[in-house]
């Protein structure tokens, strides 16, 4: 595994109506690992937490192997959730927190984790797939096949969130695995992006647009949508 075996495009956006922009996002090519991270909490505090998930990652030491960079991720992931909790105790007010949908290959596999609402999707063979599960209030319409994950986005209770980094004890994290194959497309985004963009749409851009281009598209999509959120793309092809 090396960079070579990569190329990826990442972009955040502060949208049309935020002031402050409270997605993260960290590539580290040399290691396989994206994030995009979707602050909670306001200025000064979901970009504080965003950003810290982010950074934490980032100092993830170099040349582990893949089990011990898995691990690493995770104990990150929680480094980040206990600094958040203690940070928001000595603030003295109310819930700091961020999404975080981690993304890490090796040897031909890929690993995905998660908390909250930001997504990781593949293509593969032009058909999208969305490869996590909204840790949302309205998940459980999707679950019980009342409602299309594109409908959920619409729900007037869409951003309510069940779980985040820096929310409650310890951090949960989902985790999805698999095989991955040359010509594959992964997207990693924040709800700012699937808020105006369905699964059709997304297919449609992953399947036609070159890496150089992609994320750009994406965030105009959302732009032209309404904006209403921060707006953050990494799209990783596997060569």
């Amino acid at each position: 595994m090396s960079a070579s075996d990569y190329r990826y495009n990442a972009r955040t956006h502060v949208g049309l109506r935020r002031k402050v922009n409270e997605d993260a996002v960290l590539a580290l090519p040399d290691q396989a690992i994206w994030v995009v991270s979707d602050g909670m909490g306001g200025h000064e505090a979901g970009d504080f937490a965003s950003g810290l998930i982010a950074d934490t990652i980032a100092a993830i030491p170099e040349g582990l192997d893949p089990a011990a960079r898995m691990q690493a991720l995770r104990d990150a992931i929680a480094r980040a959730h206990d600094m958040i909790t203690r940070e928001a105790d000595s603030r003295g007010r109310g819930v700091i927190g961020a999404t975080v949908a981690a993304l890490m290959m090796a040897n031909g596999h890929f690993v995905a984790l998660w908390a909250g609402d930001s997504r990781i999707y593949r293509l593969r063979g032009g058909r999208i797939e969305m490869l996590t599960k909204d840790h949302s209030a309205v998940a459980v319409f999707v679950e019980a096949g009342t409602m299309t994950w594109d409908e959920a986005e619409q729900h007037p209770h869409s951003n309510a969130i069940t779980r985040a980094v820096g929310v409650g004890e310890t951090v949960e994290l989902d985790k999805v695995r698999g095989e991955t194959e040359k010509g594959d497309r992964f997207l990693l985004c924040s709800d700012g992006l699937t808020k105006y963009a369905t699964f059709g749409m997304l297919e449609k851009a992953l399947g036609e647009m070159p890496i150089e281009t992609v994320t750009d598209h994406l965030v105009s999509v959302a732009l032209s949508g309404g904006g209403a959120d921060n707006i953050s793309v990494i799209v990783v092809d596997v060569l």
